[in-house]
């Protein structure tokens, strides 16, 4: 499994990082451009993501926007529902409602702090095979 964190702080990009390595091969990328100039990377290549964390809150571009600039990626490459990144969005507790404004783009969030446990429940909850 390939999978990319997305998260402006520090503490938070490494701990996810931590968690999901057991799952795959990690990149992680702690902003909003670098996270769709990693994508549009990785989709040119056909090397793509299985699993995108992307953080609600960050400084340059909201991850909702960088949600929404990801999804409009994979439809320009002309990716089948099955080949697109399960995409979490993590948020702290008062983000939920702006999580769940996404919607049919996000397949699911997480709320922080999380843990491998909830890590793990949610990947299986969204279909990967963890």
């Amino acid at each position: 499994m390939k999978i990319l964190v997305v998260d402006d702080e520090l503490v938070s990009r490494k701990k996810m990082a931590k968690i999901v390595t057991d799952f795959g091969l990690v990149d992680s990328v702690k902003n909003g451009k670098a996270a769709i100039s990693t994508v549009k990377t990785s989709l040119e290549d056909w090397k793509l993501y299985n699993l995108i964390t992307l953080d609600v809150s960050m400084p340059d571009i909201s991850g909702t926007e960088v949600l929404s600039s990801i999804r409009q990626l994979e439809e320009d490459r002309g990716l089948e529902d099955d080949e697109k990144a399960k995409i979490l969005m993590v948020t702290s507790h008062s983000d939920v409602e702006t999580v769940k404004a996404c919607v049919g783009k996000c397949d699911g969030y997480v709320i922080k702090p999380f843990n491998k446990e909830v890590m793990v429940k949610k990947m299986k909850k969204i279909g990967l095979d963890v």
